[in-house]
């Protein structure tokens, strides 16, 4: 959904902030500078993981983006004599696939002792007869270095859109800490001992809901082998999916796959979110700003053709005052537009979600997302604009989330709303 004609837009629904709002566009609009520059700690990984290549017909069918270690999970203290099983949806099918790991941010070289791929069962369990091992190189196992990233060897196994699939890692270790994507709203296993082999989910006696090293899954072959029409959802925690319910794959992305499906116009989908996620200042746990992960995240996936963008709310919603300013944030997107361009990419915008009543709500912050949203549906800097704010608007107040798509922090989604989030986007935007 592209922005409207500027004699069709709505009238400003807000007196509070206008005059704030009018300045802040007045200066942001005009704005063309570089990104700013970096503030905070450097990232922790030591090495740049390599570029992925368009090699073949190698698509994304599932993704997600690497964290540093952080509390309330396993990356903290790693792994030694686990063996680890995460179940993924994928949005593209194929004949044959690999996985992607990642050591990003990890203190030394990762050893995998080996991998399996099967097809789901209950729980931890897969279907019998379905494991099949992997390899790296022609070999079961593999030493991944300190902020590299690895692809596993193609095996042939024929997989359809909206398919789960069960990975099955084990480490060689001790690991040290443990690169993760923290919130995966999906429940992972982990065992004592090896158990890359089990049908029964029996010795996976310990759930958490992270991703570890696992940041992907791609596919080729099939009808579809060659298109390189995938879309990239790239943002903080309401790409991520927080509040949608566990296991259920309603995330907005999951749901936009879906539904792009159900038109009878498929793409694949890959979820790029990271939960506290900040466009222009790192975020410790939360990742990189985007500005640092865009290209190795997102840009670098096989088979896209579309970025979708929705972040910057965690950059202006600062409990006691925004961490950025408009000028700051609207900069950093247009290199973000800049970067996808250069990749000959199509980028697409979306507006910030309303948050009144949430813990980042202040006056000054209701007037940095108002001119923000401003700039975004009429300054033209993105090929096309998904307007996210009035979609999930409350008509009997804007600047709130409609209660039937408020998970009840007043700022995320529920699953309704993350549907509704999908039903806004317009394929012909894609």
């Amino acid at each position: 959904m592209t922005a409207p004609a500027p004699a069709a837009r709505r009238a400003p629904r807000r007196t509070a902030a206008a005059l704030l709002t009018a300045a802040l566009v007045a200066a942001s609009t005009s704005c063309t500078g570089p990104a700013p520059a970096r503030t905070g700690p450097a990232p922790t990984r030591t090495a740049t993981a390599p570029t992925r290549t368009d090699d073949g017909a190698w698509r994304g069918a599932w993704a997600a983006s690497p964290q540093p270690p952080s509390a309330g999970n396993w990356s903290e203290r790693g792994f030694a004599d686990h063996t680890l099983r995460q179940v993924v949806r994928l949005t593209a099918g194929g004949t044959e696939v690999r996985i992607e790991l990642s050591n990003r941010y990890g203190t030394t070289p990762l050893r995998i002792a080996g991998a399996t791929v099967a097809r789901p069962a209950e729980g931890a369990a897969v279907r019998p007869g379905s494991v099949r091992t992997l390899t790296f190189g022609k070999r079961p196992s593999a030493t991944i270095p300190v902020g590299g990233t690895l692809l596993s060897d193609g095996l042939p196994l024929t997989v359809r859109p909206f398919e789960s699939l069960t990975v099955t890692l084990r480490p060689a270790g001790p690991t040290g800490p443990a690169t993760v994507h923290r919130m995966a709203s999906a429940t992972g296993y982990r065992a004592a001992g090896d158990h890359r082999g089990d049908v029964s989910g029996g010795a996976f006696t310990e759930t958490g809901t992270s991703w570890y090293y696992l940041t992907g899954v791609e596919v080729t072959g099939g009808p579809d082998a060659h298109r390189r029409d995938g879309v990239v959802a790239f943002g903080d925690s309401l790409t991520d999916g927080h509040g949608s319910t566990l296991d259920a794959d309603r995330r907005y992305p999951d749901r936009l796959a879906e539904r792009l499906a159900a038109l009878g116009r498929p793409r694949p989908v890959l979820n790029h979110g990271i939960s506290g996620n900040k466009v222009v200042r790192h975020g410790g746990g939360a990742g990189e700003k985007a500005l640092d992960r865009f290209a190795p995240d997102a840009l670098d996936e096989r088979g896209v053709g579309t970025v979708l963008v929705l972040e910057g709310i965690n950059d202006i919603g600062g409990r006691l005052r925004p961490d950025v300013t408009v000028d700051e944030l609207i900069a950093g997107h247009r290199e973000l537009v800049r970067q996808a361009h250069a990749r000959g990419l199509k980028a697409v915008g979306a507006t910030l979600v309303p948050f009144k009543g949430s813990v980042h709500h202040t006056p000054e912050n209701e007037a940095q997302r108002d001119a923000f949203n401003t700039w975004m549906r009429t300054s033209g800097t993105y090929d096309a604009v998904i307007d996210l704010d009035r979609a999930l608007a409350d008509p009997a107040d804007p600047d709130r989330l409609l209660p039937a798509y408020d998970s009840g922090d007043h700022l995320h989604p529920s699953d309704a709303g993350y549907r509704a989030m999908a039903e806004a986007v317009d394929p012909d935007a894609l």
